[in-house]
């Protein structure tokens, strides 16, 4: 097979993601789903939130780009925190519905090592992620990723990826993906998630 014909491979797999994606975009009927496929480790309590071991987790892959705002930000650089990270779109309405309890979270964390980070996703015109967040009060960055390449190449195999929109995955200190949810989160569930990570030692 020439090696012509690899691109053609490459492309329709990002399209296949961004399809998946928008096929359980804003879905409810997710919970209890831990996803990654293959042997895991993973726990689902019944809010539909999959956690991982802290001796089973894998590192997230490189999620570094360009933000809202414009500036270049690296997910690495937080190593040493808790990272929240926020798969969202301006035209999602569970996404909507959880984001009040997302910034005020994120500011009452802040000060307990904890970062937040948006993706956003397929708003392709970013003036409305950027009202989105202004209208909301989200002060975290939100890194922009309209065909979904971060989302793609961000997780690894086997591991938690995010599988609807809104997704929400949570990095330990090292990294690592530890925990996941497929639904909006109101902010006694997002903490739920948080506070044993920010514990451990």
């Amino acid at each position: 097979m020439s090696l012509s014909h690899a691109p053609r491979r490459t492309l329709p797999a990002v399209a296949l993601v961004a399809a998946a994606l928008v096929l359980t975009a804003c879905s409810s009927d997710s919970k209890g789903k831990s996803g990654g496929g293959g042997d895991t480790n993973f726990v689902t309590n019944t809010g539909g939130i999959a956690t991982v071991a802290k001796g089973e987790r894998k590192p997230v892959n490189e999620l570094a780009g360009e933000t809202l705002d414009g500036k270049r930000l690296d997910v690495a650089g937080f190593k040493g925190k808790v990272v929240v990270l926020n798969v969202w779109g301006s035209w999602c309405a569970p996404c909507r519905a959880e984001a009040p309890h997302f910034a005020k979270v994120s500011e009452e964390y802040r000060a307990k090592g904890v970062e937040f980070v948006g993706i956003n996703t397929r708003d392709f015109q970013k003036s409305n992620a950027v009202n989105f967040e202004s209208d909301y009060g989200i002060t975290y960055p939100s890194l922009y990723d309209p065909a979904g390449k971060l989302i793609l190449g961000g997780f690894p195999k086997g591991s938690l990826p995010p599988q609807a929109i809104p997704s929400t995955i949570v990095l330990d200190k090292q990294g690592k993906i530890a925990a996941r949810s497929l639904m909006a989160l109101d902010e006694a569930r997002l903490k739920s998630v948080i506070d044993p990570l920010v514990a451990e030692k």
